[in-house]
């Protein structure tokens, strides 16, 4: 019998988030080219030592990325944005790679940013790659071998390197030139590429290559599961076993493709809902290896390997030729469990990060192959949730409470007289620049250095000056800027019952924005209010209207680590009930305005349309039942990013909030034509500047952003803001990026 373990990618940050340090320094010329490749390399190097000194059979090499790897792969090709290749440097390096994500000021023009969206339904964010009918590709960055031949050099054996699959990355790209044509007529192009690649892969004498094709858990059509057997006969090599690894969902509905493909394994997600293992068990030749994905590489809970090995046992003496594996790359989880010395052991004993996850791999695997379920009695996950009243509660709800008073058209007329909003208003998404002094603030009142007193005086020097600042500069809705706020989940989280905080538990959104999702343990509940004091204190500091600032349901579930023994959506209710109670209290204490962001929305939707509505149905009264409290003449707004609203825009319409704000800048508004086709009914505020880039766009630029909007929307329903949150930027660039947006929206104002 032929078991092996191996992982589908460690994460790439480093356990102290060097990756993160060291790439911030290079962008601010604070260190050169050669140190930052040093930080790479030093973090390849022992993400290699772990997977050899924690048994794994085989070692993966290539899931180290400077920015995303899907951005990666598009260097690997030599697929760069057109805008980019009139440089004059036009040889490909990792400042392309940087400016392709970040965004280029040069002498004479500014060159965007490619736009980002989410990998899947995951919070991990990608570079979507660009194509044209005439889009040529070459082999221009060899990272890929690279990083092999740093592993040889090493003197590590049973290397497997990880590429991007041509299929899924054709897919997961967009057309921008306007010509339609399919993206599979570019197949040809790309696969010569791949062959040379897999001819250097054997000359290094590399066994096994692990080819990710994550599409195939999709619902795709027959030309694109055809192009599968077309891509693989293609690329097959006798001499080079190719795994072809899939993950995030069941690969069933697509079995009896898959099963004609010609390679020599595939990777099956046990652990999404939907599995179906068993009707994949005999479809897959028993000649070709199965890869079982049973350790849960997006969450954080140990896994129960006794219950593991029982539920695969038969399949596994029945197939023989078995990989034991994670679902998925662990870039979806914290690096080293521990790091976390502060944490109660009585939790720590239940969690598992990505060392410890390579850790659940090779002892499941070592009692399959000794056939000794006995080894794994030490793997026992402990029940420690309290259960509360929280259930009777949820069972309370009502549709009653799931809907406003009135519709929004009698909202959208009361709310214009009583909060005389302008036309085209003006505001932000809701956060600014955190300055040195709050942030030192912060870190003496954790050491418990200074006093609560003084840590409040320093969030209210600086919310006074935001107030300030913005009334300098024009804007008509005011934030109070989220200074009390480390991280729009983490805060809201410390203010609520039933989670549990790391100290070192990052995971990597995009490029260097790593998030520390909070762990749900136990029954969500709030105890008192908490943002109430800083939405009321700014409100005081203004005749303006200032929007109370919330975090959504949805996104405070998807964005935390949750809990397995109940069903997401009763952890959502009991969020969301949570955040009714603080909705109405802003709205008893003179907060007019309330924005409650959902940036996660997309992230939750199921992969497979089959699933979509049910999530929808609870996902949408999540939604309301926290922001359904409030009367009539109190606007709610919600914000989302980064998503493809083409799959949510009905279900953002029927969150019937007053406003939506979106993120529409990066993907050079193609996103707005699914609001336009369906005739979105309330009002709207897509972003017209992108904020994740150094960019300052002109007024210019920004008056014909908003003219294009004039020509989607009813100009009175148009909001104008920023496409997110400006926490990550400096105060230069905020301030000149929105006097110019202010600018713009006045001058067109004063014309209509």
């Amino acid at each position: 019998m032929n078991i092996f373990s191996h992982i589908l990618g460690l994460p790439r940050i480093g356990s102290m988030r060097e990756l993160k340090i060291a790439q911030e320094k290079y962008w601010n010329d604070e260190i050169d080219l050669k140190s930052l490749f040093n930080t790479g390399k030093n973090i390849r190097k022992s993400n290699l030592k772990i997977q050899k000194e924690k048994g794994l059979d085989f070692i993966s090499v290539g899931d180290f990325s400077w920015y995303d790897h899907v951005l990666h792969t598009s260097m690997m090709l030599g697929n760069v944005p057109n805008r980019y290749k009139m440089l004059e440097d036009t040889c490909i390096n990792i400042d392309t790679l940087f400016r392709v994500a970040r965004g280029f000021v040069t002498s004479e023009k500014t060159l965007h940013a490619s736009e980002m969206t989410k990998w899947f339904n995951t919070n991990y964010h990608y570079i979507v790659p660009e194509f044209s009918k005439n889009t040529y590709f070459n082999f221009s960055w060899k990272q890929i071998l690279e990083e092999l031949d740093e592993a040889i050099k090493l003197k590590f054996h049973n290397i497997k390197p990880i590429l991007l699959g041509p299929i899924s990355y054709l897919w997961l790209g967009k057309v921008v030139d306007g010509k339609k044509f399919s993206k599979l007529e570019l197949l040809d192009k790309i696969l010569p590429i791949y062959r040379k690649i897999f001819l250097e892969f054997k000359n290094r004498k590399i066994k096994w290559v692990q080819i990710d094709e994550p599409i195939l858990a999709l619902d795709i059509s027959k030309r694109w599961l055809e192009a599968f057997i077309y891509v693989y006969d293609y690329l097959h090599d006798k001499d080079l076993k190719v795994l072809l690894t899939t993950y995030f969902g069941s690969i069933a509905h697509n079995i009896n493709t898959i099963k004609d493909i010609a390679v020599s394994g595939i990777h099956i997600d046990c652990v999404s809902e939907n599995s179906e293992l068993n009707i994949i068990k005999n479809k897959i030749s028993k000649s070709s290896y199965i890869s079982l994905g049973v350790i849960n590489g997006r969450n954080i809970w140990k896994s129960n390997l006794k219950k593991i090995y029982e539920e695969i046992y038969d399949f596994v003496r029945y197939r023989k030729k078995i990989f034991i594996s994670t679902s998925c790359s662990l870039l979806h989880v914290p690096v080293d469990l521990q790091l976390e010395k502060n944490m109660d052991i009585n939790f720590r004993q239940n969690f598992s990060f990505a060392i410890q996850k390579c850790e659940e791999v090779c002892l499941l695997s070592k009692a399959l192959k000794e056939n000794k379920k006995s080894v794994l009695s030490k793997n026992v996950l402990k029940n420690f949730y309290k259960e509360s009243n929280l259930y009777g509660l949820c069972s309370k709800i009502q549709e009653k409470h799931l809907r406003r008073n009135n519709s929004y058209d009698v909202r959208y007329t009361i709310q214009n007289k009583i909060l005389n909003i302008p036309t085209l208003p003006t505001t932000t998404i809701g956060s600014f620049p955190q300055t040195k002094t709050l942030r030192e603030a912060r870190l003496k009142f954790k050491d418990n250095k200074i006093s609560l007193e003084k840590y409040h005086s320093e969030i209210k020097e600086y919310i006074k000056n935001v107030i300030s600042e913005q009334e300098k500069l024009g804007l008509d809705i005011l934030v109070h800027g989220e200074p009390e706020r480390n991280d729009m989940v983490e805060y809201f989280s410390e203010h609520l019952q039933g989670f549990l905080f790391t100290q070192f538990g990052w995971v990597q959104s995009y490029g260097s924005r790593y998030v520390k999702p909070p762990i749900i343990v136990g029954d969500v509940y709030r105890k008192k209010p908490i943002t109430v004091k800083w939405s009321k204190y700014a409100q005081s500091k203004t005749n303006k209207l200032v929007k109370g600032m919330l975090t959504g349901p949805i996104t405070i579930l998807l964005w935390s680590f949750c809990r397995e023994d109940i069903s997401k959506y009763i952890i959502s209710e009991q969020i969301a009930i949570s955040l009714r109670e603080e909705v109405k209290d802003l709205e008893n204490a003179g907060i007019k305005i309330i924005q409650i962001d959902e940036p996660a929305f997309r992230e939750g939707l199921p992969l497979r349309n089959k699933f979509k509505e049910k999530y929808f149905n609870w996902a949408v009264n999540s939604f309301k039942l926290s922001s359904s409290v409030v009367s009539d003449q109190t606007q709610i707004h919600t914000h989302m990013c980064y998503s493809d609203f083409n799959d949510i825009v009905e279900a953002v319409i029927r969150l019937d909030a007053d406003v939506v704000t979106i993120e529409s800048s990066r993907s050079n508004f193609k996103l707005l034509k699914c609001f336009k086709k369906i005739k979105y009914p309330n009002s709207i505020g897509p972003g017209i500047y992108d904020i994740h880039t150094t960019n300052i766009p002109s007024v210019s630029d920004m008056k014909n952003v908003i003219k294009k909007y004039i020509k989607i929307f009813d100009v009175k329903k148009i909001w104008i803001n920023p496409d997110c949150g400006l926490k990550t930027r400096n105060w230069k660039e905020v301030r000149q990026s929105l006097k110019n947006m202010v600018i713009a929206a006045k001058d067109l104002r004063d014309k209509i």
